[in-house]
């Protein structure tokens, strides 16, 4: 196996590129589903692919760059070369296509068997037990695995390692987030018949509604990109037939997408021009949350299996621990108080509620959490609110704050 260094990049002679979120000033205000610039979109999406741009790259297929495992991770290895690779790789997902595939990304077929069959006893273990819900899908319609990092690594450690020791995730994710990141995992089975998604941008941003996700100023639209990066590692060969992710090379330089991803046009668009690149297992395939995608349709007779990855920046983050829950239910009885004196109005209230509770309803635990309804759960905000506008007695807000608290472990 390549061995991977683990010095940072020497300073690079790659030639700076102009970004296309450069001047900051075209960042202002904040995005409008109403206002999307589908032609915009057009342009970005039909520009053609130079092969010579991705030089470490053995080709491209449909505009994608697609690189051989052990030659990238001889570059990366190389003092000399890895500042150029991982500048390489960046722009690629930056202001490229969005998306690239490594061919051979886990050669270790053992390790790679042995974390397959880990799958297939994970999904016998909790097939009567676990409850439905799923990102983008119906609930039922697939077999979902939630946290395969941590139970495969329960039931087969040995194959854990050696998998997880191949170069190209760790060598992609750094040349995306920098060192430090931080990786979760999911399984997708999707069943011969299963339906073809519709298309959608990824977490973070990308599983709000459309009214949340305006609320967000447009600058922020930009980093949700570049706080994720998302990875799949095929386990079974997958044809085009078989369904592989549909992708739109150069959507993710869209600064609207993710508010402009369910508008029909925006759809359209994306049937007419978004590519599919076939994988062998053991292949993996790395895009920025913000390309526009979608699983396609398995009209094979054979299980498609993706070991999905979302590789978090070690950013965003806050820098101390807090109990917020016990900051929330000891300034209920006030709050309260103070709204039913008039010394607060409903929105100097809400004011308070966002200082004392947590908004984010991630990380969690999905088997135990799921998003049943929304493509979200409940945040502990939610439920303060709620217990502010129902005037809920500080016992039950104690208790519902337990109940999210208990549901979140792993």
């Amino acid at each position: 196996m390549q061995a991977v260094a683990t010095t940072g990049p020497s300073p690079s002679s790659e030639v700076a590129r102009p970004s296309p979120v450069a001047d900051l000033h075209a960042l202002d205000g904040y995005p409008d589903p109403a206002l999307v610039d589908v032609d915009a979109l057009a342009g970005l999406v039909t520009a053609p692919t130079d092969a010579a741009e991705w030089p470490t790259a053995a080709g491209t297929e449909d505009g994608v760059p697609t690189y051989h495992a052990d030659r990238l991770a001889t570059a990366w290895a190389d003092p000399d070369t890895r500042a150029d690779v991982a500048g390489e790789l960046a722009r690629c997902l930056r202001d490229g296509p969005g998306i690239l595939v490594v061919r051979g990304a886990v050669n270790d077929r053992s390790a790679l068997e042995r974390l397959s069959a880990a799958f297939a006893e994970i999904v016998r273990r909790e097939a009567a037990e676990r409850p439905p819900g799923d990102h983008f899908a119906a609930p039922g319609a697939n077999t979902r695995i939630w946290n395969s990092l941590q139970k495969t690594a329960l039931l087969d450690p040995a194959a854990w390692v050696r998998y997880h020791a191949s170069p190209a995730l760790a060598l992609v994710a750094e040349a995306w987030l920098g060192p430090r990141y931080r990786l979760t995992a999911q399984v997708n089975i999707v069943h011969p018949g299963g339906a073809a998604q519709r298309p959608h941008r990824d977490y973070h941003l990308g599983f709000l509604t459309d009214a949340e996700a305006r609320r967000f100023p447009r600058h922020v639209h930009v980093l949700s990109r570049f706080l994720t990066l998302q990875g799949a590692i095929a386990h079974t060969d997958m044809s085009v037939e078989s369904g592989p992710t549909r992708v739109l090379p150069g959507s993710q330089r869209f600064v609207d997408g993710y508010v402009a991803w369910r508008d029909p046009r925006v759809v359209e668009l994306f049937d007419r021009h978004a590519v599919q690149i076939p994988l062998a297992a053991g292949d993996a395939v790395f895009f920025d949350p913000a390309l526009l995608h979608a699983a396609g349709a398995n009209d094979t007779d054979r299980d498609r299996v993706a070991h999905l990855y979302q590789i978090s920046s070690p950013f965003g983050v806050p820098m101390e621990s807090i109990d917020l829950d016990l900051l929330a239910t000891t300034i209920h009885p006030a709050l309260l108080e103070a709204l039913d004196t008039g010394v607060l109005d409903p929105a100097g209230a809400d004011r308070v509620c966002a200082a004392a509770a947590d908004a984010y309803p991630f990380p969690t635990n999905l088997d135990t959490d799921p998003p049943l309804d929304e493509m979200a759960p409940a945040s502990a905000l939610d439920v303060l609110r709620r217990a502010v506008a129902e005037r809920w007695p500080t016992g039950r807000l104690a208790d519902e704050l337990a109940l999210r608290r208990s549901a979140r472990r792993p």
